[in-house]
């Protein structure tokens, strides 16, 4: 019997870690925390100092049970959770739970997952760190009453089942007011002037100074170049260094992942998460650009063998970011002389990403020679300039090119001729090109954490998070237009005549970037007039800098969440008992012409809708929903009275009327007293007959599907099909089927002993929510 325990969080983590050490070591996973807040209560006891209330959630008991035997049998346990604030909170909550003793318990950590790594911690074990367990439950506490008591005022003045967070609500609000600016942005259009110069057999590429307001002035400039003459006012050379950029940190392998390899921030998080848990890169959550002496030499070696000793730059690189947390490593191979690894495709296009960023930021600068010439137009002040590059060095750049996803395209030359000042040269052909000003970007996953980065706002484990959360509550989508056509003129001067052609080119769209929802939009206006302080970028930095103080045992977390809970819940009870005028986010667009009713549009109970009639009249209000690509903030009244354009007629099935329309749920097909659902990709006004016929096909099809077994004798009872597989239906309540009882072979006695039990669990589970909910 093993006389060591190891825990980690990961059954991953576990697997690599029992391979480096002997059989006197059991390794075990707890599979992250083991306990947490109540889900479903408040769970924070503010009359005794903001006491966290935790639970052992029902999935996570036989673990404990498992982990509570094994330390028992043991005689050290070893803690080997994640080095940073979450991972020493999982090991404090172990301790307690497991209820370990001191002197027989160690708490280890480490940067990598390799053999030297392990056995180096296991001679320097420490105890667990109670000022980043601090911090950790001073994140947790706040967070929660940010949400439980922020989110019940959404519901009341917006709709239900909104949520706010201190994170989540800023990182929306960055993204509603680029929405914003974007929306404000008038597109101008400019002419660009370009020309082909030429000495001979030699000629350049070269560009006007200047960009041209209108037509008027582009047509005047080429006419101009008809009979003028260009003439090099001087060349100038100088040479030019590019130095690499640093390894990575958990946001710059976001957003380099995302331009270099297409990956989603979460998706980027999930594959270096596997990649370290196997042991191939160090730990992926970190703010810091240092690497260790021992990893500085062995990078010095790899780069002299493979490329000579001309290539190898050794740097320091020191962090800089905004409360940078724990001084752990960069983002780094654990073993650089490893090029490649197994694993998924993922995996190695990660792991090559990571291993040349590494070894780049070690080797020597790009050297180049950088040429401009400038060529005087007579009688002008205007000039045209051309440049040139040369790599003398490739350095760097042989292994990782930043500024293109070309790796070979950085090296390539573009150099200048043979030129030299008061050199008169022959314009072979001067083009305008007609081009527009761009609005300003939306943001991308990968550049909403450079910017939230930027703020001080979250911390390398709270980006992916944040980011996923604002798109699974739908406060904000990823955009799918991929471009719109636009046409743009080119004026051409050759061979001393100006032509005009028109042509047409696709504009960048929003496709994979992050767009604001109707109801994002609301939330967000909603929250920034009544609550400004939760949504101040400084504000929230400054939080995440009072937890950094926390973690380095410089402020009591207590005393820091009693300081904001007291302006914080009174600014919410003044806003709770508020009356509006209006609902939140409800505009008003006029009167229907033909009833006389007034016309809103609004967010309602399940999205944004427009609203005919009043509900102070005798008639009750009409409501449509909005088609997809259509916002409470643009939409006119002539549109939202096309919405009311229902019921359609389509035409018949099987004898019968088919019809489309809306409800309070959105638009569904009636075909014989049923109805089916519209998704969202068919319009309602566009549906056609065979589409729907589909519709009701498919649903018949689910519906057969859906019944497993009913009782002539009791027909109030079915064993019906779900989401999460077979269960009871019987008077309106819904009953689970035990583990390993077959649903198509269920007798009625069997379904109706299921029933009773389930139900006399259930009143025994009554007393202690009640005491719960009391508390």
């Amino acid at each position: 019997m093993p006389n060591n325990l190891v825990i980690v969080e990961s059954p991953a983590k576990a697997k690599t870690i029992a391979r480096f050490l002997g059989d006197d070591y059991k390794v075990l996973s707890s599979y992250g925390h083991i306990r947490d807040l109540h889900k479903k209560d408040f769970s924070i006891d503010i009359d005794h100092d903001f006491k966290p209330l935790y639970e052992i959630p029902d999935d996570k008991k036989h673990i404990v049970e498992s982990l509570k035997k094994a330390a028992k049998s043991a005689t050290t346990v070893w803690l080997a959770s994640d080095e940073d604030r979450e991972g020493e909170a999982i090991a404090w909550h172990l301790s307690e739970v497991l209820s370990l003793k001191p002197e027989d318990t160690k708490r280890i950590v480490f940067h990598e997952i390799t053999k030297p790594a392990i056995l180096a911690a296991i001679e320097t074990p420490r105890d667990i760190d109670l000022n980043l367990v601090d911090a950790q439950q001073a994140r947790r506490v706040l967070d929660r009453i940010v949400g439980f008591e922020l989110s019940p005022v959404l519901w009341k003045k917006i709709k239900p089942a909104l949520s706010a967070g201190r994170v989540q609500s800023v990182a929306v609000r960055l993204v509603a007011e680029r929405e914003k600016e974007i929306n404000n942005f008038k597109s101008e259009p400019y002419y660009r002037v370009t020309a082909v110069l030429t000495a001979g057999e030699a000629a350049v590429d070269a560009e006007l100074n200047r960009r041209l307001a209108d037509r008027d002035e582009a047509l005047s400039l080429l006419e101009h170049c008809k009979t003028a003459t260009f003439t090099v006012l001087d060349v100038s050379t100088k040479p030019l260094k590019k130095s690499p950029a640093p390894p990575f940190t958990t946001s710059t392998l976001q957003q380099e992942a995302a331009r270099k390899l297409g990956f989603s921030v979460s998706q980027t998080m999930r594959v270096a998460q596997s990649l370290y848990e196997a042991g191939h890169i160090t730990y992926m959550r970190t703010d810091s650009v240092n690497l260790s002496k021992l990893a500085l030499g062995t990078i010095a070696s790899e780069i002299e063998k493979e490329h000579g000793k001309k290539y190898l730059h050794v740097r320091n690189y020191h962090t800089t970011s905004k409360g940078a947390q724990e001084a752990h490593e960069a983002i780094r191979p654990t073993f650089i002389s490893h090029h490649d690894i197994e694993g998924t495709a993922q995996e190695k296009r990660l792991y090559q990403l990571i291993w040349r960023r590494t070894l780049a930021s070690q080797m020597a600068e790009a050297e180049l020679e950088r040429s401009t010439m400038e060529v005087a137009i007579s009688g002008r002040d205007d000039h045209f300039t051309a440049t040139g590059e040369v790599v003398t060095l490739d350095g760097f750049l042989k292994v990782y090119a930043e500024e293109g996803d070309d790796e070979k395209a950085a090296g390539i030359a573009t150099a200048l001729p043979p030129m030299h000042a008061g050199m008169e040269l022959a314009a072979q052909e001067v083009v305008a090109t007609q081009r527009f000003t761009q609005q300003p970007p939306r943001y991308s996953e990968a550049a909403l954490v450079r910017r939230l980065e930027e703020l001080g706002i979250g911390r390398p484990s709270t980006y992916a998070p944040t980011i996923s959360t604002i798109q699974t509550r739908e406060y904000v989508v990823k955009g799918e237009n991929k471009g719109e056509k636009q046409e743009y003129e080119l004026i051409t001067l050759k061979k001393g005549k100006i032509a005009s052609r028109t042509k047409s080119e696709t504009r960048a769209g929003d496709k994979g970037r992050l767009l604001p929802t109707d109801i994002g939009m609301v939330v967000n206006d909603f929250l920034m007039e009544y609550f400004p302080q939760i949504m101040d970028y400084n504000f929230t930095a400054q939080v995440e800098s009072d937890f950094d103080d926390i973690a380095a045992g410089k402020a009591n977390w207590n005393a820091e969440i009693k300081k904001f809970y007291k302006g914080f819940h009174s600014n919410v009870e003044g806003v709770s008992k508020m009356r509006l005028e209006h609902k939140v986010g409800e505009r008003v667009l006029g009167t229907d012409p033909v009833s006389g009713k007034p016309v809103s549009v609004k967010i309602g109970r399940f999205g944004p809708v427009v609203q005919l009639g009043s509900t102070e009249g005798s008639d009750k209000p009409r409501f449509a929903p909005l088609e997809k690509g259509q916002s409470v903030n643009t939409l006119t009244l002539k549109e939202a009275l096309k919405l009311f354009e229902m019921p359609r007629t389509l035409g018949e099935f099987e004898g019968k009327e088919i019809t489309v329309s809306t409800g309070r749920f959105g638009p569904y097909v009636k075909h014989d007293g049923k109805f089916a659902s519209i998704p969202k990709d068919l319009s309602p006004y566009a549906i056609t007959l065979d589409e729907a016929v589909a519709l009701i096909v498919a649903k018949r099809a689910g519906e057969a599907k859906k019944v497993i077994k009913t009782f002539a004798e009791e027909p109030d009872l079915q064993v019906l099909n779900g989401r999460f597989g077979p269960y009871i239906a019987y008077a309106k309540s819904n009953y689970k089927i035990p583990k390993g009882k077959d649903a198509e072979a269920l007798t009625l006695e069997e379904c109706r002993e299921i029933v009773a039990n389930e139900a006399n669990a259930t009143k025994k589970r009554a007393p202690r929510r009640a005491a719960r909910a009391k508390k």
